[in-house]
């Protein structure tokens, strides 16, 4: 979400056990629930946010915008049949890039997919009542007051405790996402909402794909924001697996440590160079598993950087949290330290527990997206989401 409208007060406290986000609007809710009685779904009515119209349902009582999310405006609302705050996201023209239309869907079967406490939760779909009006889709998502960017870089104190429990949630949710063979792709600070409560949850799954997936969805070099972007990203490999979102989340715990990017790289060419600045430039040894010619002769030209101890770049971290970064950001993949076994690192100790750190129980098929190669296709697949929310509902374009 963008940086326009924050949704609360983001004064920042510490406490001896888990921290909180002070003066903060009421908590997640942990999704909506089910309504007592079957809502009538063709009763809607229309209001503004962020100079865009919403039409949806009654039930959903605007309560104030929140900005722009990815590919779309997003407002909070109340629901007034289950009594509790939600998030609307708008995304308009849905369907007009084909591209976009297959990322918004799989984003959507993902949610749909995920249960768990550090994934953001669809709750609900707006069903269209027209053909016309399948032009856009509406996401009801739980309702979270700020993302962890505005909260890097506010001006309040960040303890070792937040920090430990924002890594931790991150872990958490990742051990989840990984289990059913799914790569987030995407972390980065603004993907990552947050409560009053400083409950955690990761959004934005529009890049995500399979594990086992040897084909690309988009070009390797756009996905992930280029400062979180792993080497194998930066070094055109087409192998990469899970590690490249371990490499994500270590970027996040030394912004979160320095209240600044790590890597903000201007282009290709300056992110490496910035990591080298850290990390030292790599072995020939470290280098055996780039299979890009180019990439490989290029940093094998590159003038010989001794690295810089995370001591020095974090003076005021703990060691054991200067530990734990220094092993998510290894530049050579196999030698990158697992989420599970990050999970288990004493940094985070206080909060590991094996015994809640669910996986999910199946894995994600992405088989969906052979079929969603048409505007018609996609659309035909979207409407299958929305029945889940709202069995019996008429296809308009059917």
């Amino acid at each position: 979400m963008s940086d326009s409208t924050p949704a609360v007060d983001e004064t920042v406290t510490g406490s001896t056990s888990r921290p909180t986000l002070s003066n903060a609007a009421e908590p997640s809710t942990g999704g909506a629930s089910p309504p007592a009685a079957t809502p009538n779904w063709n009763e809607r009515h229309q209001f503004s946010a962020s100079g865009t119209q919403f039409l949806v349902d009654k039930q959903y009582t605007p309560v104030k915008s929140i900005g722009s999310g990815a590919y779309g405006i997003v407002c909070s609302a109340m629901d007034t049949v289950t009594q509790k705050k939600i998030a609307i996201k708008k995304i308009s023209a849905a369907f007009d890039d084909l591209i976009d239309a297959k990322r918004i869907l799989r984003e959507i079967k993902l949610l749909s997919h995920f249960k768990h406490d550090n994934v953001i939760r669809l709750v609900d779909m707006v069903n269209p009542l027209t053909a016309a009006q399948f032009d856009d889709v509406y996401m009801v998502m739980e309702c979270m007051e700020t993302d962890l960017h505005k909260i890097i870089y506010s001006k309040n104190e960040l303890t070792d405790e937040h920090c430990q429990y924002f890594i931790y949630q991150i872990l958490r949710a990742m051990k989840y996402v990984h289990s059913s063979n799914v790569i987030h792709r995407d972390l980065k600070p603004s993907n990552l909402l947050l409560n009053g409560n400083c409950d955690l949850k990761v959004c934005d799954f529009g890049l995500a794909r399979g594990t086992n997936d040897k084909d690309d969805y988009e070009l390797t070099e756009y996905v992930v924001t280029r400062w979180y972007r792993a080497p194998e990203i930066m070094c055109a490999c087409q192998d990469y697996d899970r590690k490249i979102d371990v490499w994500s989340i270590g970027c996040i715990f030394g912004e979160i440590l320095g209240r600044k990017p790590l890597f903000p790289g201007d282009n290709y060419i300056h992110q490496l160079n910035l990591i080298f600045g850290t990390l030292g430039t790599p072995s020939d040894a470290d280098l055996d598993w780039i299979t890009n010619a180019k990439a490989l002769q290029y940093i094998k030209n590159l003038k010989k950087k001794p690295s810089m101890p995370f001591e020095r770049v974090y003076p005021k971290a703990p060691p054991q949290a200067i530990d734990l970064l220094s092993k998510m950001l290894v530049f050579n993949p196999a030698n990158r330290i697992s989420v599970e076994d990050a999970l288990a690192h004493p940094y985070l100790k206080a909060l590991h527990n094996p015994k809640d750190e669910p996986i999910c129980p199946t894995t994600f098929d992405f088989e969906f997206e052979k079929q969603a190669n048409t505007k018609v296709g996609i659309q035909k697949l979207m409407f299958e989401e929305i029945e889940k929310f709202r069995p019996g509902v008429v296809n308009p374009i059917l």
